[in-house]
């Protein structure tokens, strides 16, 4: 029996919800079959079906193999690149400059 996927909040859902259609979307545009792109990811076809409705079950590694297939695994480069808020804890950790130096 597989195992529930695993809670998600609504917005999270809705995200996944659109990846999974945007790669539906890049497989249709490439005129490839379901089967196909499940053999060449080497994954099942219910697995290709999950991962095109934004399953949160589906593994990021299959994430990334679907995406290889259609030449878009450079995309994942762009997740959390620049994280903004990440840099401003750091720098609000950092000691206040010393007085007369520059």
């Amino acid at each position: 029996m597989p195992s529930p996927a695993p809670l998600a909040f609504p917005s999270e859902n809705a995200l996944l919800t659109g990846l999974g259609e945007r790669l539906r979307l890049a497989r249709l545009r490439r005129h490839l079959t379901a089967v196909a792109v499940a053999q060449r990811a080497n994954i099942s076809r219910p697995t290709l079906a999950k991962a095109e409705r934004g399953d949160a079950s589906v593994t990021l590694g299959t994430y990334l193999r679907i995406l290889a297939i259609y030449g878009l695994e450079q995309d994942l480069t762009r997740v959390a690149s620049d994280d903004v808020l990440g840099r401003r804890l750091q720098d609000l950790a950092l000691p206040p400059p010393r007085k007369g130096r520059t």
